[in-house]
Formats: structure tokens, sequence, C-alpha cells
């Protein structure tokens, strides 16, 4: 588990970001940034950048490793102080409070604003980054990544999906991003995973689920990642999370990623509600979504 490093923000010094920044820019060019160029890199002295590491070093915000030179990288925490100062000087957030949730591939904390917010830190391929760097479409077109590039670009692209679908589809309203890091709306709520429903709930719930998901077609995009872990069920409706996977509706394999959205959705229903959930359609329903007749999805139903 990365450490939470907004302890640590009162402490670092305007140099240590400028240092930060520097070992930031270097890894553009390679995993390893050569210590004699930290100092063009950062804007310091060679003896700052000497003080700078040390400091930076101590407090787990960079790695170092002797290769065949004195190489230096950021870590995880480093990132994250990056984005945070980011978020601070641009008065987004002033304050972090505690974890939401902690995740195989993001974690979450409450933040201040005007309101109390959610932050998100990605961290993609940081359990597992063979199999991110396989599936995910966003590192198909470089050989050569780094876990900090991945979860860059998954924050990317999650935060562009929120854009792009707030507030016609039911997802978090999106404050402000940051390399690797996203500033969005408090969820309210529990989690479907964790929710108890009704029987009387069960088929309006997942109607409505299916109705997002045609609203989210019908908007460009595709979740592909659809699953009881990213719903939130609060008594004013639903919120569906985590739209890094999501892809445009002319992807090659949109059909397929759609009816498995589809599939695992119902999937879970079944399994958790047997007798309250209808035999549906599964294929038919996904056409039904690409083809904009999901107000007929009682056709596809037996019963509905």
């Amino acid at each position: 588990m990365v450490r939470n490093v907004a302890v640590l923000m009162p402490d670092l010094e305007p140099e240590d970001f400028h240092l930060l920044s520097g070992i930031e820019h270097g890894m553009r060019f390679s995993e390893w940034v050569n210590r004699g160029k930290l100092p063009k890199f950062s804007g310091l002295t060679p003896e700052n950048v000497d003080y700078r590491l040390d400091r930076c070093l101590d407090r787990g915000l960079i790695e170092r490793k002797t290769i065949q030179y004195e190489g230096y990288k950021l870590t995880f925490e480093g990132y994250d102080a990056l984005a945070l100062h980011t978020f601070a000087e641009r008065d987004t957030i002033d304050g972090v409070g505690a974890p939401l949730g902690v995740g195989k591939e993001s974690d979450v904390y409450e933040v201040r604003s005007y309101k109390p917010l959610a932050l998100k830190y990605h961290r993609e391929g940081i359990t597992n980054f063979r199999k991110v760097m396989k599936e995910r479409d966003y590192t198909s077109d470089r050989e050569h990544v780094s876990t900090l590039y991945t979860a860059r670009k998954a924050a990317e692209r999650e935060y562009e999906t929120l854009q792009a679908l707030y507030p016609d589809v039911a997802v978090p309203r999106p404050i402000d991003h940051n390399r690797h890091a996203i500033v969005m709306e408090k969820m309210g709520g529990v989690e479907l995973s964790r929710a108890a429903l009704e029987d009387d709930q069960v088929r309006p719930l997942l109607k409505l689920l299916l109705e997002e998901l045609a609203t989210t077609y019908r908007e460009g995009r595709i979740h592909a990642d659809m699953s009881e872990y990213n719903v939130f069920v609060a008594d004013d409706g639903v919120t569906i999370f985590d739209w890094p996977q999501a892809v445009p509706t002319d992807h090659q394999n949109a059909e397929e990623l759609l009816e498995r959205d589809v599939a695992n959705l119902v999937g879970y229903f079944r399994r958790k509600y047997p007798k309250a959930t209808p035999d549906l359609d599964v294929p038919a329903i996904a056409r039904a979504i690409q083809e904009g007749e999901i107000e007929g999805l009682d056709r596809y139903t037996d019963p509905w």
C-alpha cells in the first residue's frame, strides 16, 4: 500500500518540489535519471540537489539505484506529492482527510474544499504490471512504460470520460485532474455488492442500471469493466464509477465489451437475487442498447 503523503506536505519546501519535478522530467527519457543531469532538469545548484536528494530519499519520495551511473526515480509517494502540490496551488483542495477506499488499482481519500470531495490516485500496474500492460489499450502504443505512466494515462482516460458523460450519465462530477490523480464529487450510498435489496427493489434497480448503460452508449462510451463493485446505490439513485477502461462505441471490440458489461450486471443480480431477477436475454439487451431501443426492454425479458 502506498503511504498517504498528505502528512509530509507541510514539511516540504519549494526546492523539494523543484527536484521532484526535475526527476519527473528526466523520467520522460529514461526510467532512472542520471544524478548529473538533475541540476539542469530541476533548476537547482549541484549543492542544493545533493541536499534535496537526501531529504526526498528520507521521506520515501524517490528511489536511488546505482547502475552504470547513479540514478533516481519517483516513487508513487513522490508522484502523489507533486499532484497534491498542484491541486493546492490551484486551490482545488485545502486538506486531505480519511481514506474512503483502497484497492488494487486506486486509493481514494476524502478531501476538503468548498465541500467534501474525493481524491482518487490511480495505481494501475503497481500489483500486476504485465496484466495491465496487456489489457489496457492506452499502453498498447508504447514498448517501455512505467507504472507511473500507466497510472497517469488511466487517470487521463477516466477524467475525459467523466467530463464527456456528466451529467447525462450517473457518474461522479469531475472537479480537477493532475498527473495520475482526479478530484471528483464524493459519492453517497453503499456499494452495490454490499447493498441488501428487498425483492421489489431488484428489478427496478437492474432496469435503471441497464438504462444508464444505454445512455452511456448513446453518449459514445462503453464502461468495459462493469460490475457490482463500481456502482453505488443511494436513496436518490445510483452512481457508476471507475471508468479508466472505458472505450468509445467505435472500438473494435465494442460489441463484445458491451455484452460483457450487461452480462456482468445481470449475472450479479441472478446470483444474489435469483427469485426476484427475471430471465433476461443478455445478447438481445446488448443489441437493444446498440440500436437505441432500450426503452423497449420489455420485449427482451421473460417476464419483466
